[in-house]
This record gives C-alpha cells, structure tokens and sequence, in this order.
C-alpha cells in the first residue's frame, strides 16, 4: 500500500513536471509569438511613421505650391482690381466733368429761362392793357411792313374819304386801289377763353370771344371797305402764331363769316408772305415802267454784238490765210527735208567700175562727173 502511494505520488510529480515543461513550452512559443508581433507591430508604425513622413513632405510640398498659387492669383487679381478701380475712378471723373458741363448749360438755360418768363410776364402786362396792347399789335405789324416794302408803298394811320383812319394803308401797284391792315384785335375775351378751366365758364368765355371777334370783323368791313377807293378785302392781324392757329381750331365759323365779309385774318408769318407778293408785284411793275430803258439798251447791246462778231469773222479770215501760208511753208519745209535725206544718201561710183546701188526709181536724173572722171554725182528729183 505504501508502495503504490509511493508510485502514485512519482506519477503526480511526473505528470506535474510534464505539466509544467508543457507549460513553459507554451509560455515560450507565446513570448515567442508576442516578440514576434511586437516586432512586426514595431516593423508596421516604422513604416506607418515613413509613410506619414512622406505624406507630412507630400503635403507641405502641397501646401507650398497652393500657398503660391494662391498668391499668383491674389496678386494678379489684386492688380486687375487696381487697375479697375482706376479706369472707374476717371471714368467718374470724366463723367463728373461732363455732369458739371451739363449742369452748366443747364443753369445758362435755367437763366435764359428765367429772363424769358420776365419778358412773358412784362408781355402780359403789356397786352393786358387795350391801349399798350394796340400798341404792341401795330408796332409789330409796322416792323414787318417796314422791313418788307419800300418807303412810299405804305401809309400808316392814313385818312379815308369818310374820315376813318385805318392801321395801315398799303398802296397796290398800276394805280389799284390801297389794302387795308387793321392790328387791334379783342385780347380780354381771349385771354378770359384761354385762361377759365371749367366747361360751363370756357362756354360763355368763347361765346363772349366769338361775339367781340365779329363785333370788330363788322366793323371792319362797314368802316374800311370802301368801293373804288380801298381793295375789296381788308386784313385783320393778329400779333400771335399761336392765337391765329387757336382760331382756326375752335372757332371756324368765325373765320368763314370773317372771309364772307371780305375780312383776312393773318398772322405774323402770313402778313409777311403777303408782303413779300406785294414787293414781287411792285418789283414787276418797276421793270415793266423801265422796259423802254432795257429795250434801248438791249438794242445797243445788239448793235455791240453785230460788231464783236463782224470783228471776229474778220478775225478768222486772217487765221485762215495765216493757216494757208504755214500749211505752203510746211510743204517747202517738206520738200527741202526730202532733198536733204536724198542728198545724205548720195552714193560714190567708180567710173570703171559698176555701180553697186540698185535700179532708182524712174523719174528725171541728173549725172555730175567729177574732175579726175573716177566718180559720178547723180541727183534724182522727186516731187
């Protein structure tokens, strides 16, 4: 029994010591494997360490190269805004000068303007009134027959044979009776017209404007129309462009009782048209008084030319003859011309010998011998 304790406990301590060599076996293949992958873990961050050494390189390489390109295009974007800012900068400065020049004119205009609407008020006030108005009227009609007619064509504030003295007397040419030219004109009705806004006013304002307008047109045409002593119309002038086409568009009526009374109502442009006839007329009327005088002297410009052209045909007859005589001395010359191309071409003979210029032309010849009788001239004559 001890024995096999005995044995027992040897084989225990056996499988122990197996156990334990097993043991350390294994614990030295583990440090083994653990060395192992220490190393490869050690061999891999080495070269994960390489690697990011490399991309660290690779990307400040990056990070140099995006840096200066970025600089690149900051500068060159720099200097385009730069130069940008410069061509806008006198571009404003230029537009700044065109808007100090305009602002200029406008400010001339704004003051010629202003000086007009002083004028245009001194005009209302002056027409506002009858007598300064009727003054304004005929000055102004006066200024244009003035500067179209000459003196003695006209008459103002002449006297008829009833004692009325119109505006203006035109006197027509071939003893035809004058033209009449009234300048007043009725204002405060057209100017109340003009100047009421509301429909039932601006009725009774051009009812009243009509009514006045055909008083005067009467009145014209009972006080200046006189037969055999004025023309059978009379002119009614209006100081105002813009009136007279008011006129003619609102009261159209007005304007056929007026032409139907033998009354003209014309405006400055029209008044100096007429006037510009009637200088045509009395110009004709002048030449037609002289025609006796430009007959004389186109008669004795006849008689001039009669002898310019005698003059002249005598004149050729000795052009002609001087041409006869060049052309004969032209023909001398010619023949002399001829002689001497045939006396250059002379040729020599031998007077033993033959000739060794060819058969002439037939025709009369002369033959020269010369005094040692070895040479012979001969001379052919050609017409």
């Amino acid at each position: 029994m001890a024995i096999l304790g005995v044995a027992a406990f040897a084989a225990i301590l056996l499988w122990l010591a197996a156990s334990s060599r097993r043991r350390a076996a294994q614990l030295v293949r583990q440090a083994e494997q653990s060395e192992a992958r220490l190393a490869e873990l050690m061999r891999s961050q080495a070269e994960m360490q390489g690697r990011l050494a490399t991309m660290a390189e690779t990307l400040s390489q990056r990070q140099s190269e995006l840096n200066q390109a970025v600089n690149q295009r900051l500068d060159g974007m720099s200097h385009r805004l730069g130069n940008t800012i410069t061509e806008q900068t006198k571009s404003t400065h230029e537009n700044l000068r065109l808007l100090q020049e305009r602002l200029a004119v406008i400010d001339a205009a704004q003051n010629n303007i202003q000086t007009l609407a002083k004028d245009v008020v001194g005009l209302q006030a002056i027409l506002s009134n009858k007598q300064t108005r009727g003054a304004f009227g005929q000055g102004r009609m006066e200024a244009i027959i003035a500067d179209g007619l000459p003196m003695g064509a006209y008459e103002f504030q002449g006297q008829l044979s009833n004692g009325k003295r119109p505006d203006c007397l035109i006197r027509m040419p071939n003893g035809a009776p004058p033209l009449v030219i009234d300048a007043k004109f009725p204002l405060e009705a057209w100017n109340a017209f003009r100047d009421v806004a509301a429909p039932e006013a601006r009725k009774a304002a051009a009812a009243q404007f009509r009514r006045d307008l055909e008083v005067h047109i009467r009145d014209i045409s009972e006080k200046y129309l006189i037969n055999g002593e004025t023309q059978e119309i009379a002119f009614l002038f209006v100081p105002s462009e813009s009136i007279f086409a008011e006129i003619h568009e609102h009261f159209d009526a007005v304007v056929q009782k007026a032409q139907r009374s033998r009354v003209v109502i014309v405006s400055p442009s029209l008044l100096m048209l007429s006037i510009q006839v009637i200088q045509a007329v009395l110009k004709d009327q002048r030449m037609r008084e002289q025609a006796h005088l430009i007959q004389g002297e186109v008669a004795i410009l006849m008689e001039d030319l009669g002898r310019l052209d005698d003059r002249t045909r005598k004149l050729q007859g000795h052009f002609l003859a001087a041409q006869r005589d060049v052309e004969q001395i032209l023909i001398s010359s010619e023949k002399l011309t001829r002689r001497g191309a045939k006396i250059s071409a002379l040729e020599l003979e031998h007077a033993g010998g033959t000739s060794r210029e060819p058969q002439s032309e037939p025709g009369p010849s002369h033959a020269v011998e010369s005094r040692t009788g070895l040479l012979k001239l001969r001379v052919v004559d050609e017409e």
